[in-house]
């Protein structure tokens, strides 16, 4: 019998060990500066305070999720702080626009805060860069809404009014690279003011790459004009959290990096796949290995054309998925549209829908709808013809609006 356990826990092991060593933190791939730059994109341009805290709480992504929950529920913000959260994520949680696009993104705030946790010193340079990238392009200034200073090469950003933080909102397209082009202005604009409240409590320290806890009693500038205006709270002020810390065990967690393409507004033709590789997420196409005995009765799910409805682009041309002249049995073949034969070119065409208008002729279905209002402008003749001219005199005015076509 003991002999039979001990192979028995000796299997269990060698089972176990793979996985183990996946998720070992030694062996996690770092992000690239570009990866970091398209993750720091959305926020490198927030006030300071409220960046920080933003990097803190994306290492608790679970609280993330839970606060955002609480929040949608309909709780009152008084109720936030009695929440068994990391402080970074109470302090988020007071910025609803912020705390929900963290929650609905939440490959992307758990890769940010991994990024944070292997990666600090990467992250602060990215801000950094990508700051620089904006006032060179002209975009980012001191405002009635921010304060933007340059302290030793190194931009800060605070807030410029001592009771409200402003979030500036823009397309990181176009924030680091240029003006708002033809069309003019600025290419960031702020939302409402929200309140400065006591659970800003930390900072950058720019010069030596680190986020402090400044207790509302040694800070840069903006916390002595706040300070008359905030509340202490024992919450968010304590000797505890003088030690400012993370959660490590964020870089454990299952994330989907082939999501974060979509935040290439930096560097175009950034691939997080390749990179994260070792960290035992796997970014394969999950496989069809069912073991149901209706399901398989009743449909192949070793079927190519299963991947077609995954979501996301297949990797061939999806008419050879298709196999025209075959069909099973017990299963629907989807509708697949028949290919048109290529038309002449239209002389008109919105190029940004690609010319495709159809079979919709914008000038003859204009003169029938003319010729309905006509109609309905001119009614039958009368013995008062006079009042029927009047009407037709203003009928006339649908016509010659019409002759332009």
């Amino acid at each position: 019998m003991s002999k039979a356990l001990a192979v028995s826990l000796t299997l269990l092991l060698l089972a176990c060990a793979p996985k183990l060593r996946a998720q070992d933190p030694s062996a996690a791939v770092p992000f690239s500066p570009d990866q970091i730059d398209n993750l720091l994109a959305p926020v490198a341009l927030y006030p300071d305070p409220l960046l920080a805290q933003i990097l803190l709480a994306a290492t608790f992504p679970d609280q993330v999720d839970q606060a955002a929950r609480f929040c949608r529920a309909g709780a009152s913000p008084d109720d936030i702080d009695t929440q068994p959260w990391d402080v970074s994520v109470k302090a988020v949680a007071h910025y609803p626009t912020v705390l929900y696009m963290m929650a609905d993104s939440l490959d992307w705030t758990t890769a940010l805060g991994q990024a944070y946790v292997n990666q600090t010193d990467d992250v602060m340079a990215s801000v950094q860069r990508l700051r620089q990238e904006a006032r060179s392009a002209g975009n980012l200034v001191t405002t009635p809404q921010q304060d933007v200073e340059v302290d030793d090469g190194n931009i800060e950003i605070w807030p410029a009014q001592p009771q409200f933080c402003y979030l500036p909102i823009y397309d990181p397209g176009l924030a680091f690279f240029g003006s708002g082009g033809a069309f003019g202005g600025s290419v960031i604009t702020f939302s409402a003011g929200f309140p400065i409240g006591v659970w800003l409590n930390i900072d950058f320290d720019w010069r030596h790459r680190h986020i402090y806890y400044h207790g509302w009693s040694d800070g840069h500038r903006w916390v002595a004009l706040s300070r008359p205006y905030v509340h202490i709270s024992n919450l968010y002020l304590n000797n505890s959290l003088k030690n400012v810390s993370v959660n490590r065990s964020a870089i454990n967690r299952a994330v989907n990096y082939a999501n974060l393409t979509r935040y290439n507004s930096v560097h175009q033709n950034v691939i997080y796949g390749n990179s994260r590789i070792d960290t035992g997420v796997s970014n394969a196409a999950p496989t069809n290995n069912v073991n149901n005995k209706i399901i398989q009765r009743n449909g192949n799910v070793n079927d190519p054309r299963i991947e077609f409805y995954r979501g996301r682009a297949p990797e061939q041309p999806t008419a050879a998925l298709v196999e025209p002249n075959r069909v099973e049995p017990n299963r629907a073949v989807p509708n697949v549209p028949a290919v048109a034969p290529p038309r002449a070119a239209e002389g008109t065409g919105n190029a940004a829908f690609g010319g495709n208008r159809g079979n919709f002729d914008a000038k003859v279905s204009s003169q029938r709808g003319q010729s309905s209002r006509a109609e309905a402008s001119h009614p039958a003749p009368t013995a008062r013809s006079s009042g029927g001219s009047g009407s037709q005199g203003g009928g006339g005015s649908h016509g010659g609006g019409g002759g332009r076509h």
